[in-house]
């Protein structure tokens, strides 16, 4: 998926100002420049945040900007990690591994054969991709579940919740649904999650005609333009921003998806277009008598 660079957020900081380098004890360390405008970023409270996806090497971190000696914590209180001797502004930090499971497929609900994999999609409506992740905030973490149409990759429907439940998926479903987009032959395509694969979520499915399809047993690859999209959402909103409250992540987090994501973020794979402007472009071709497309 393209990467575009968008006007920086003042309030947001710059993940591309760290560098890795290896630490000691087989893990890795990371080195973050605090420079003048770096300090006045992280305000008088002090705290900059960071989320964790799934993997190695990620892991949530406060920061304290006392001048005089800055420590690192891991959320929770897990572990400490010392300041070493490094050149003044400068801050090492060892990082472990962090995640939260979002998806149970340990379940004895039904599940459904892939049938995205063999799909030839060629136009809007045609599949929809559905995930789940999660967001760290200060005191709790919170659940985003997001539907994706696959051909434009606009975000049709999303949902942030408290917990993992079913109704977190359901919500966004509805959402999508709401948009009128569901048309004959439409197939809906998740993880095998125990969201996807309850009652409530297969028989809204089912209610509206729409074709149940689920990736295969610890494949992340059949559902990889959802995935694409989590990563997308976290290097560029999530990590770069410090939420409040629960409140406030929905709030910020809705802005990118409906006014950055779909309105302004460009894809190579849609000819340097956002989702929305493509779908647009895409409505004004049908439209155009034969011969003149």
């Amino acid at each position: 998926m393209a990467t575009d660079h968008l006007p920086e957020d003042p309030r947001r900081k710059s993940p591309g100002d760290n560098q890795v380098v290896p630490g000691s004890g087989g893990k890795s360390s990371q080195i973050l420049s605090l420079s003048q405008t770096g300090g006045r970023e992280f305000g008088n409270h002090g705290v900059a945040r960071r989320d964790s996806k799934s993997g190695p090497g990620n892991a949530d971190l406060r920061l304290s900007s006392d001048h005089s000696g800055v420590a690192a914590t891991e959320a929770g209180g897990e572990s400490q990690a010392g300041v070493a001797n490094n050149a003044p502004g400068q801050l090492a930090v060892l990082r472990r591994r962090a995640f939260v499971r979002t998806t149970d497929s340990q379940h004895q609900l039904p599940v459904y054969p892939n049938l995205a994999r063999d799909l030839k999609v060629s136009g809007l409506n045609q599949l929809w991709v559905a995930d789940i992740t999660y967001i760290r905030l200060l005191l709790e973490f919170v659940y985003l579940a997001v539907i994706l149409d696959a051909f434009s990759r606009r975000v049709i429907g999303w949902a942030l919740g408290r917990t993992l439940e079913a109704d977190l998926a359901v919500s966004a479903l509805r959402m999508a649904i709401a948009g009128g987009r569901v048309e004959p032959g439409l197939v809906h395509h998740s993880d095998r999650g125990v969201q996807y694969a309850s009652l409530a979520y297969t028989e809204l499915l089912t209610e509206h005609g729409i074709r149940i399809s689920m990736s295969r047993r610890g494949n992340p690859y059949d559902n990889a333009q959802a995935e694409s999209f989590m990563k997308t959402l976290k290097y560029e909103e999530v990590y770069r921003t410090e939420y409040l409250d629960f409140a406030d992540a929905r709030r910020q987090i809705g802005q990118f998806i409906d006014g950055v994501y779909n309105q302004k973020r460009l894809h190579s794979a849609l000819g340097y277009r956002p989702p929305v402007e493509f779908e647009r472009h895409l409505e004004a071709q049908m439209k155009l008598p034969v011969g003149q497309t």
